[in-house]
């Protein structure tokens, strides 16, 4: 899977323009269009649900990805796939039964995918690799947007691509990073495996908006 995929997350654009951010960024190149929902336990905030992500649907056509950062999602998987989503991400650190939740996802006619934070080490993703469509590596400590990228992120990033290549998965499997991504920080994460890229405050808070962020963002990671 070597297309780069660029997924601007809602957390950092207008929320009082939602609607218009999304189709901003579409018109401007993005791929999907990334949905952060913190339930303030799990992380230290809260943000977007099944309502927003339905206003969401309603104004982009493109795939919408949906990360929940939340306590015990399966209880919100089904008002996720009714609102909209394409893609949804649970945290392998609040699910004790991680494949249940990820084949409650794949039953929803959605795509699974996990999530780690940084401290959660990759080796813990060897058992669920076979049954997701993208691992999400957290390239900051989730909970807010804006935050500075963690150095040592590149070489986590490379150490799951090496078992996706382990376990035969490589092409099979998006590397997902999120967190601190701009220009500077965007080659360094796709030379090591990454294909999709969550930015937030590169694309909504640069100057020009998406319209100029995004390509700006695409030709710094260069071509995947």
């Amino acid at each position: 899977m070597s297309e780069l995929l660029i997924a601007p997350s809602m957390l950092a654009a207008d929320l009082g323009q939602l609607s218009r951010e999304a189709r901003l960024a579409e018109d401007a190149g993005a791929d999907w269009i990334h949905v952060d929902v913190m339930d303030g336990q799990f992380v230290p905030n809260l943000t977007m649900g099944p309502g927003v992500t339905r206003a969401l649907r309603a104004a982009t056509s493109i795939p919408l990805d949906v990360h929940l950062m939340i306590e015990t999602p399966e209880r919100l998987i089904d008002e996720f796939v009714d609102a909209g989503a394409d893609r949804i991400t649970v945290h392998q650190e609040t699910c004790p039964h991680l494949h249940r939740v990820v084949q409650q996802i794949r039953d929803a006619g959605v795509s699974p995918g996990v999530a780690i934070n940084p401290a959660t080490p990759v080796e813990s993703l060897r058992e669920i690799v076979s049954f997701v469509d993208l691992i999400l590596v957290m390239t900051v400590n989730p909970g807010f947007g804006g935050q500075p990228f963690i150095p040592n992120s590149p070489q986590k990033v490379g150490r799951t691509h090496q078992l996706l290549v382990e376990s035969g998965r490589e092409a099979k499997v998006r590397i997902q990073v999120d967190g601190g991504i701009g220009v500077e920080t965007a080659p360094r994460v796709v030379e090591a495996g990454a294909t999709v890229l969550v930015a937030g405050s590169a694309v909504f808070g640069a100057e020009g908006g998406p319209n100029q962020a995004i390509p700006q963002l695409r030709a710094a990671a260069g071509p995947g």
